[in-house]
């Protein structure tokens, strides 16, 4: 399945927070090399090097130092860009690369929602990547990531949904620092406190995975319509975001079936044993104090959702607590990730 030469790819936002972990998630891939960084005007004509004010814990690699980056514009040398651009400026642009030719796999949010975009999780939903027949773009398209927390929560929820049926859920969140963006750039007041909001993220957590979960037939997807209530939480902490979360059954089941269900559930992304994929998206932890991000974040690097804390519930049928890395399987990773099973259907 490997190629015998690497694919050319760019990388749109490449400054910035989730330019940043592409490119590390990037460095060292089997498929995909980096050739182009796009970022700012403020950035532009400047080695990356230069134009970049690296915050990752891990080295920026050394193949993209001297890389110059141009402007966010669809004159790159690659067929493929990766898009963490930031949603003020990312729908234009994405949609002018889309025109130009360009595969576009996107984490902003502005084109999550359009009717012929994939809202994409690999092992949950691959079959709506045939919604990118309906777009206008001639050999270009795009398809899109979810939300960070959306990810992990739907991840959690599939084997759920496909073995006993859902009918409503309830989401609390405590959220990480890095999905507010740069640390240097954005200043949070965390120290010894608690956010009680996160700028539209309720809402996006709350429709994504109908879209995710909904039927793909004659051309569309028809939404899923079980019911979700999320209330979301910035909380001090670096990487990982933490999800309490309550769900009705529309079946009558024990604890070890559900927990069952979660170990054996696989994906295209097992089968087709792509490179970033986890060998199990899900891992369930007996211990009563896991998952806890400083142990379990890091898990299949950072692309399995960790869950645990399985429990009856006097409202709701069950509860319980997952993991999920936000800025590699919410954000980077899964974006890389789509981009491999495309590469391995013959799309790209």
């Amino acid at each position: 399945m490997e190629p015998k030469e690497k694919i050319s790819v760019g990388v749109l936002g490449a400054t910035g927070s989730v330019g940043q972990k592409i490119i590390e998630l990037l460095s060292n891939h089997p498929w995909f090399e980096i050739k182009e960084l796009a970022a700012s005007e403020s950035s532009a004509g400047k080695k990356y090097n230069d134009a970049v004010d690296w915050f990752l814990p891990t080295p920026m690699p050394e193949q993209v130092t001297e890389i110059e980056v141009k402007k966010c514009e669809p004159n790159l040398d690659c067929k493929i860009v990766f898009s963490g651009l930031d949603s003020s400026v990312a729908g234009e642009i994405e949609t002018e690369f889309a025109k130009n030719g360009y595969v576009v796999i996107s984490n902003s949010r502005n084109h999550r929602m359009d009717n012929d975009v994939p809202l994409l999780i690999p092992e949950i939903n691959p079959e709506h990547i045939e919604l990118i027949k309906r777009q206008k773009y001639g050999e270009g398209f795009l398809v899109t990531n979810p939300n960070c927390s959306t990810i992990g929560l739907s991840l959690a929820l599939k084997p759920l949904l496909d073995s006993f049926g859902i009918e409503s859920v309830n989401v609390v969140t405590m959220q990480a620092i890095s999905g507010a963006g740069n640390p240097k750039k954005v200043k949070l007041d965390i120290e010894d406190n608690v956010i009680p909001f996160i700028n539209g993220e309720e809402e996006k957590v709350e429709v994504e995975p109908l879209k995710i979960f909904g039927k793909f037939e004659n051309g569309k997807i028809s939404y899923n319509n079980f019911k979700i209530g999320v209330q979301c939480n910035r909380v001090n902490v670096t990487d990982g975001h933490t999800e309490c979360v309550q769900v009705n059954l529309k079946q009558k089941v024990k604890k070890d079936e559900i927990i069952n269900a979660w170990q054996e559930f696989r994906g295209e992304p097992q089968i087709l044993s792509l490179p970033s994929a986890p060998k199990r998206p899900l891992y369930y932890f007996s211990e009563p104090s896991y998952p806890q991000p400083k142990y379990q974040r890091n898990l299949e690097n950072g692309m399995a959702v960790s869950i645990g804390r399985l429990r009856e519930d006097p409202l709701f049928d069950y509860k319980f607590v997952l993991l999920s890395h936000n800025t590699a399987r919410g954000a980077a990773g899964g974006a890389i990730l789509c981009a491999e099973l495309l590469k391995a259907k013959e799309i790209i």
